[in-house]
């Protein structure tokens, strides 16, 4: 990693400059650092495109250089979703892939600068209707914050102009959220500049922290049991703390003069100031320490020390370092301001002061009174171990982070080659996406594609085969029997939908085993609203099964099946469409018919997505697999669309080829009888009876008269069902209507 490198070339340009003290002020342990990598190892394993969760913590800041905040801000708030029954993932937003905005609903980005490969993910996401959140806990969201942080005039004018370029970076990506979560009150009113929501979700300690804690108080409170020592503790964290500290240098310098049983220890990086020379033996300074060993850390002081200089920039810092002592049951001294000011109870579970002076005459009275420092330890211990923890603040974070989800739709598909049935799911999935619904193609085929388009729209895919679903569906849409088996084995849906397009069960032969499992699903073990785009399929679910169910009728795109007049004086070309190896598609029987039409008057071509021409066919040409968008040109160029399946909820093609001005001889049935009138736009022909199917074509060939009737019927009956019409009906059907 280049921040890990980074860090090492300024971990030795500081041992050659500084020696030893300038190591530890400008680098965290070696140690740390190994961990580090592991862990970043191991997350960067998790993720294999696989897994289908709620929400994704995008980590803008590297555990090696600032290993807390993304502790608090990324981990914690992790354990507080998953307390409250939302799954979620960490990435670093470096490692981010495209592919990853798939497989979940909600991002929160915590403190990443913009990128390319991070902007264009965010762009995605919004594309998709996904929400996303940025995290942030300091006010390094504009330079006019970060100006009033003295420490920073001490760097280079390089490093300062990269400073403020990430901080402007910062900010850039805030701006393309969706709101903001923030930890503390003075924050979120800056923040409110900024971005158009804005929620508190302060910092909490982790379970494990509770834990360490308590083991932590265990041990050291034995350990300072008789002693006469009192241990003031100043834990900076960063060199940026040297301002804070030098607010109560002459109290603690004072208070270290009078009393010599008194103690400073400093932990982390801080200029020790000469007033303290004197009593250097009693000026303990401790290097970082991993957050593991902390608690042990804080235990074993009496006092904690927690001064900040007034400032914008420091009101709006966390109580971070009150809970951390306070669940070790050791009393905490801070400015009033702030986040301590909101928190603490002044005398109770801490002590609040705001002058030199209060910190001296404060301080003096802890020192002197050991009963004192135990009861504001032990009430702030009280407070903060029910409500300042993960476990019993995520509530409020999970309400928030639910109010955010845009409403998300599964919708599950046999395969992804494009039929007439799976297309109508596909419009439905149009539909849903540009009134804002976030929809998921659920793919239960072999198929691995990961993403699909349709009409210029491309949808993410979830493989069924390879996907574990750990994340909720608000809805979830089965569009075939097989697919009905996801909505009863998935818990985490909310309302289960079965578009039912034809009676399945007549999809297989006599004694096929298949016939019984489709069968069974119009009678789920889950509740379930059936839907339909065919009064037939209506009917027979209420006769048959009695189950009620809603129905729309199927549409068309007119716009893309734009008519051309047929000009019958030369060679007549018939379209065969079907795929020949599904028994009730009935393609044989077309066959049949166009093998005895004389050769010379008429060309045969055929169009099948999956089966190939049978030895006997005659084809002049076959069609294969032929794209969506261009199965408006094959219509176009033929004259006779022949189309004699027998078992159809159904049928386009006829509907099709009459959109774009052609002609069409069919096979009726259920499914098309909605909208196929004999003699007013199309000729129908009874199943079986081959001469009468020749009959058909040669009297449009023939029939001039009849053409212009058959042209204008099937022009006004496509024109009465275009899909831009049906929009909320297509809403209604799932309750989704607004």
């Amino acid at each position: 990693m280049e921040a890990i490198s980074s860090l090492g070339r300024k971990t030795l340009k500081a041992f050659k400059e500084e020696g030893i003290t300038g190591v530890a002020k400008k680098t965290v342990s070696y140690l740390h650092t190994a961990k580090v990598r592991k862990i970043e190892a191991e997350m960067q394993m998790q993720y294999v495109g696989k897994i289908y969760k709620d929400v994704l913590f995008i980590n803008g800041v590297d555990y090696t250089a600032l290993p807390h905040p993304p502790r608090y801000r990324v981990q914690h708030q992790m354990e507080q979703l998953r307390a409250n029954n939302i799954d979620c993932d960490e990435n670093f937003y470096l490692h981010l892939d495209l592919d990853q905005v798939r497989n979940y609903r909600v991002f929160v980005i915590f403190r990443a600068p913009y990128t390319e490969k991070l902007g264009e993910f965010i762009r995605l996401a919004k594309e998709l209707n996904k929400t996303v959140i940025y995290d942030i806990d300091d006010l390094v969201i504009d330079t006019k914050y970060t100006d009033t942080i003295k420490y920073l005039d001490t760097m280079t004018k390089e490093e300062r102009q990269g400073y403020d370029e990430g901080v402007r970076n910062m900010q850039k990506v805030l701006k393309m959220c969706d709101a903001v979560v923030t930890t503390t009150e003075r924050l979120a009113q800056e923040l409110s500049n900024y971005a158009p929501k804005v929620f508190i979700n302060r910092n909490t300690a982790s379970e494990v922290m509770l834990q360490l804690s308590e083991e932590a108080y265990k041990k050291c409170s034995a350990e300072k049991e008789g002693s006469s020592k009192v241990k003031l503790g100043y834990f900076s964290g960063s060199i940026t703390h040297n301002d804070d500290f030098i607010l109560i240098k002459p109290a603690v310098a004072k208070l270290m003069e009078k009393y010599e049983n008194v103690e400073l220890h400093i932990v982390g990086i801080l200029d020790i100031p000469k007033e303290f020379e004197a009593f250097q033996d009693r000026v303990i300074a401790h290097p970082f320490v991993e957050w593991q060993k902390l608690p042990e850390l804080i235990a074993s002081i009496d006092i904690n020390l927690a001064p900040l200089e007034d400032s914008i920039f420091n009101e709006a810092k966390s109580e971070n370092k009150w809970v951390e002592a306070a669940l070790v049951r050791v009393p905490t001294v801070a400015s009033n301001m702030g986040a301590f000011e909101k928190m603490v109870e002044n005398g109770r579970t801490g002590i609040l002061c705001s002058t030199c002076q209060d910190w001296y005459e404060e301080l003096e009275k802890l020192v002197l009174h050991k009963e004192k420092r135990d009861a504001i330890g032990m009430a702030a211990y009280e407070y903060c171990k029910v409500h300042c923890v993960t476990l019993y603040t995520g509530f409020k974070f999970m309400k928030f982070i639910k109010s955010m989800y845009n409403e998300n739709i599964a919708m599950i598909l046999p395969a992804l080659n494009i039929s007439g049935g799976i297309m109508v799911a596909f419009e439905h999935c149009k539909v849903l996406r540009e009134h804002g619904y976030d929809v998921t193609i659920i793919n239960d085929d072999f198929d691995a594609r990961r993403w699909c388009e349709f009409q210029g729209i491309k949808f993410p895919v979830l493989p069924s085969r390879e996907t574990i679903f750990r994340g909720h569906f608000d809805k979830a849409i089965a569009t075939m029997w097989s697919t009905v088996k996801f909505l009863e084995a998935y818990t985490n849906i909310g309302q289960r939908y079965y578009l039912v397009q034809n009676f399945e069960t007549n999809f297989y032969e006599p004694n096929d085993p298949l016939r019984i499992e489709a069968n069974q699903k119009y009678s789920p073990i889950v509740d379930i609203q059936f839907v339909t785009i065919s009064k037939w399929c209506e009917e027979w679910l209420k006769e048959d099964y009695e189950k009620e169910s809603r129905y729309m009728p199927n549409g068309i795109h007119t716009e893309n099946y734009k008519p051309v007049k047929r000009d019958f004086s030369g060679k007549i070309r018939i379209l065969i469409e079907g795929d020949c190896g599904v028994y009730y598609k009935n393609v044989d029987e077309s066959f049949r018919i166009t093998n005895q039409l004389d050769r010379s008057k008429y060309e045969i071509w055929y169009m099948s997505y999956n089966a190939e021409p049978k030895d006997w066919y005659k084809v002049d040409k076959f069609l294969h697999k032929i794209p969506f968008q261009e199965v408006a040109d094959v219509y176009r160029q033929c004259h006779i669309l022949l189309k004699t399946s027998f078992l159809e909820s159904f049928s386009y093609p006829p509907l099709e080829m009459m959109a774009t001005g052609g002609f069409a001889v069919v096979v009726p049935n259920d499914g098309n009888k909605e909208y196929l009138v004999d003699g007013k736009n199309c000729l129908l022909y009874p199943c079986g009876e081959i001469e009468k199917g020749i009959e058909a074509i040669e009297r449009i060939s023939t029939d001039e008269k009849l053409r212009e009737t058959l042209y204008e019927g099937g022009l006004e009956t496509a024109r009465v069902r275009d899909w831009k019409s049906l929009e909320q009906e297509i809403l209604a059907l799932y309750d989704c209507a607004k």
